[in-house]
């Protein structure tokens, strides 16, 4: 197993020799800085610091000298990685990774060499840091890598760390990648495919961005995914009143909220900008799947209840307990999966429940609480958000939105996962390719 090694960041300032004591204003300041091997003894008066433009231009070339020796040490350390993972394939000899040529400064690192097959194989390796982040990727994408005539070429990102969204990205785009844990997917197509995962990930500060797993966000990320309101160009502001429109009321986000949770998706490339401040989802399946990875199904109460009442006579009343879908109740999982996508039979009934109508609930289709052997599966949820936009029916209890209800599958037992596939394939992705086309 390929392990990162640790390495400890120069500050350029950090040997700053003797420190002074402060002095009022219009005092003189002597400080010795250190930069790029040698010390300098600047000179200047307090009061003035600011106006003087070579403190700042001392300060921002030892800046600049970090971050171009962090770069090279940055860049050793991933031509040792590529290195390993190249010569763990046995049938690969004579293959070197190099520093990319003075001519060709658009990579960083070039492997290369002869293919079982014949002609020659190279690898154009692009070196970033932890701080790129998904929605720059699309930067590199058309970057060209041609390498002369029956040379097979490929592209490769090479992170400290590379996000699942990133490797996503990569695919999606053709590219390969790894990192320095040795977790990888580096092919050449035809020719070499190889994938490692569960090494041990470089470990970095969390970046300040938006939990999708909280019911405020939620709302959001929501709103983007309804097929009713694919295509749809949105600014924060908009979004928030977005909410207040609705036939069914549920809680708006903050305008606060709005901008965290869209800044985070965007970084993420699942948005992208338009004119005047305006987004709208370029990714819809990936934001539907990075949902998925965060929602919490075990955020909701889940109750157990039987019933004697069967079909059209537990159907008619549970519908005359929101005749004007209000968001008291709603069929929800399967249950909503067996109106939109059905696939998948099961002999429960599957509801979200406001808590403010459990009693009448309890009382109208006479339920009662059981330990086993239930045929009502009641969700209370934590948060009004799951009634949003829900889809009525004529002379039927509404079901929850296709996005809602294709989470709730994804994180149920039984055959949720493929109910929730059933969902994807014939509600969402219809609707999502229909305006992205």
């Amino acid at each position: 197993m390929l392990r990162s090694r640790k390495s400890r960041r120069e500050d350029p300032l950090e040997g700053a020799g003797a420190r002074a004591d402060r002095e009022p204003p219009g005092r003189c300041l002597l400080k010795q800085v250190r930069l790029a091997g040698d010390y300098v003894l600047i000179g200047l008066e307090l009061a003035y610091v600011h106006e003087i433009c070579y403190v700042h231009g001392v300060v921002n070339i030892a800046s600049d000298v970090n971050k171009s020796r962090g770069h090279a040490t940055l860049e050793r350390d991933f031509a040792r990685v590529l290195r390993e993972l190249l010569g763990s394939v046995s049938w690969l000899k004579r293959w070197s990774v190099e520093p990319a040529k003075k001519g060709d400064l658009k990579w960083d690192l070039r492997a290369s060499g002869p293919v079982p097959s014949g002609g020659k194989a190279v690898l154009c390796v692009e070196c970033k840091s932890l701080n790129f982040q998904p929605s720059q990727f699309e930067s590199l994408v058309g970057r060209p890598s041609s390498a002369g005539k029956n040379v097979v070429c490929s592209k490769v990102l090479a992170m400290p760390r590379v996000s699942p969204r990133m490797a996503a990205l990569c695919q999606a785009h053709g590219w390969s990648w790894y990192d320095l844990a040795g977790n990888c997917r580096l092919e050449i197509p035809g020719v070499l495919l190889i994938e490692r995962s569960g090494n041990e990930r470089v470990k970095v500060r969390p970046r300040s961005g938006a939990n999708l797993s909280t019911p405020e966000a939620a709302r959001v990320v929501r709103a983007l995914l309804a097929p009713e309101n694919a295509g749809q160009r949105w600014t924060q502001r908009n979004m928030v009143a977005h909410f207040a429109d609705l036939t069914t009321r549920v809680p708006a986000p903050s305008l606060a909220l709005v901008n965290k949770v869209v800044q985070h998706l965007r970084d993420q490339a699942f948005l992208e900008q338009l004119p005047n401040r305006g987004f709208r989802v370029r990714d819809y399946e990936g934001l539907l799947q990075a949902w998925r990875a965060a929602y919490r199904i075990d955020r909701h109460s889940r109750r157990a209840y039987f019933t004697l009442l069967q079909g059209r006579a537990l159907q008619d009343r549970l519908r005359a307990l929101d005749p004007e879908d209000q968001g008291s109740l709603a069929y929800a999982a399967f249950s909503a999966a067996e109106l939109q996508a059905p696939t998948v039979r099961q002999p429960r009934t599957w509801l979200y429940l406001n808590p403010n109508v459990e009693q009448e609930f309890q009382s109208a289709v006479e339920a009662k609480p059981v330990d086993s052997g239930e045929n009502l599966v009641v969700l209370i949820p934590d948060d009004g958000g799951v009634f949003y936009r829900m889809e009525v029916g004529s002379n039927r209890l509404a079901c929850t939105n296709a996005a809602q209800t294709y989470v709730d599958l994804a994180h149920s037992s039984g055959r949720g996962e493929e109910a929730a596939e059933a969902i994807l394939q014939q509600r969402l992705k219809p609707a999502w390719s229909a305006v992205t086309r």
